[in-house]
């Protein structure tokens, strides 16, 4: 790849970033395109030459996001010790970014919204949702294996679980405190509990 191409690939890379940010600090509707351009330092034109819509770039964003939070998720359960450390500490990460973490909560609400009207967004999100409950899946199955889990059906344990985390973002909206980092370990158990443990190692520091 030469220096033009690559010199490029990074402009792409600073619009879609660019875009997160602002989508999740605004919103979707709140943001305009040249907004975005500003953003990343390129023109409007350097932005069409990318995107040839504002949708174009929303689904840009949202791939970004996706491919972000698995990337991080790795990361955030790689050091465990055991089949339930390693679920203890997914679901910890994902309270406090998909709860705490305000950005990330107002941009997964803004896909839903956007979602509503447009097939692609909706799609789009499927295939992340289905892949989140997919990895969370195997952990539990996993920790079930070890004898740390009792579910009596661990696929609707883990829907169960996902809608209860979506519903808390959803009533975050309402009571801004229930996503303080005091309430994150009462979230993180009240989580955990649906899941139905035998018992539980030691908390991960």
């Amino acid at each position: 790849m030469n220096s033009a191409e690559q010199e490029t690939l990074a402009t792409r890379d600073r619009l879609i970033e660019s875009a997160f940010q602002l989508f999740a600090r605004k919103g979707f509707r709140r943001v305009n395109l040249d907004q975005i351009a500003a953003a990343a330092g390129v023109t409007k034109g350097s932005l069409y030459w990318h995107f040839r819509s504002k949708q174009e770039i929303i689904t840009a964003a949202s791939a970004f996001y996706y491919r972000t939070y698995q990337r991080r998720m790795n990361a955030a359960v790689a050091p465990a010790r055991d089949a339930w450390d390693r679920l203890r500490r997914a679901l910890r990460f994902a309270v406090r970014t998909c709860l705490l973490d305000q950005d990330n909560r107002v941009f997964t609400t803004e896909i839903f919204t956007h979602a509503v009207h447009h097939e692609e967004t909706r799609t789009a999100w499927r295939q992340f949702y289905d892949s989140v409950r997919e990895f969370y899946l195997g952990l539990v199955q996993a920790a079930v294996l070890a004898g740390q889990l009792a579910p009596a059906n661990p696929e609707d344990a883990v829907n169960t679980m996902l809608a209860a985390m979506e519903g808390i973002k959803l009533r975050a909206l309402f009571e801004p405190e229930l996503c303080s980092s005091r309430e994150e370990g009462r979230m993180l158990e009240s989580l955990l509990a649906v899941l139905i443990p035998v018992h539980a190692t030691a908390t991960p520091s």
